[in-house]
């Protein structure tokens, strides 16, 4: 159930849009925002200096509780960090520009969750969709509540639905800047593994996300990314076995692809 906007004990949200050179999907991004039932939160967007029509169509699209920050930076993981240095919430999460919310009350579902401050933070589902129609679903991407060990077992998250409080980033810091494509496999799994925060899995779809992004865009680059994971484990103090690692990844990757015609019956 999302929260009610009236509630004074409804947390406000802090999202952050990171993007470059965007313009062919940010105006479906901005729109899903826009549309949010829930309206305590700000948005934070941070553009890494885009030189197509981003930030045009972006200024078309003006609402108060948007602020823009725009320049250079050393890519997605800096300018998140940016992002979290602007936030004034109380909870923060991302959506980037290839990122729209599964529907009106995505925000609203979240801060009803961490309206209960037992809670650090929450995470839900997603479902990975293609480039051009995000109404085709690829991959279905169905969570879990957290159990210690899973990220050893290659299991983590989906980072577009992780919502989490900004003290918690106060306390255990932001993105490790030495992991390229898996900085935020490796920050969600040092606030859950090792700082052991609290956390609420919301089992139905939050996010769609489209297929082409940095780490998903070709084997190459998610072969590195599994491979910062593994380093990250090993550099939070986590035992892991490779083979093992390697064996719970490709199950669990064939498993989103048979479930992406379950999607919209799991997350009802």
């Amino acid at each position: 159930m999302a929260a009610d906007t009236a509630n004074p004990s409804s947390p406000r949200i802090s999202l952050i849009t990171v993007c470059w050179n965007a313009e062919r999907t940010i105006a479906d991004t901005l729109r899903s925002i826009d549309t949010q039932t829930y309206h305590d939160f700000e948005h934070i967007i941070i553009d890494g200096g885009s030189s197509d029509s981003t930030l045009a169509i972006i200024a078309s699209a003006p609402a108060e509780n948007r602020r823009v920050l725009s320049g250079p930076d050393g890519g997605i993981y800096e300018a998140m960090n940016k992002g979290i240095g602007l936030a004034t919430g109380d909870i923060i999460g991302f959506l980037n520009a290839d990122d729209i919310f599964e529907s009106s009350d995505s925000l609203g579902t979240v801060a009803a969750a961490l309206e209960d401050e037992a809670y650090d933070g929450c995470y839900g589902d997603l479902v990975y969709v293609s480039n051009r129609h995000t109404d085709r679903k690829i991959r279905y991407w169905k969570s879990r509540a957290f159990r210690s060990g899973s990220f050893a077992r290659g299991w983590c998250p989906p980072h577009p639905t992780f919502y989490v409080r900004r003290s918690i980033y106060e306390q255990f810091g932001r993105f490790d800047l030495r992991y390229r494509l898996a900085a935020d496999v490796e920050l969600m799994m040092r606030f859950l593994e090792v700082a052991r925060i609290r956390t609420i899995y919301i089992p139905r779809v939050l996010v769609r996300m489209r297929l082409g992004g940095a780490t998903n865009k070709n084997v190459q680059n998610i072969s590195r990314q599994n491979k910062e994971v593994l380093s990250a484990l090993a550099d939070n103090g986590l035992k892991v076995s490779t083979s093992m690692f390697w064996a719970f990844k490709i199950v669990n990757r064939l498993g989103q692809f048979l479930m992406r015609n379950r999607s919209q019956d799991l997350s009802a």
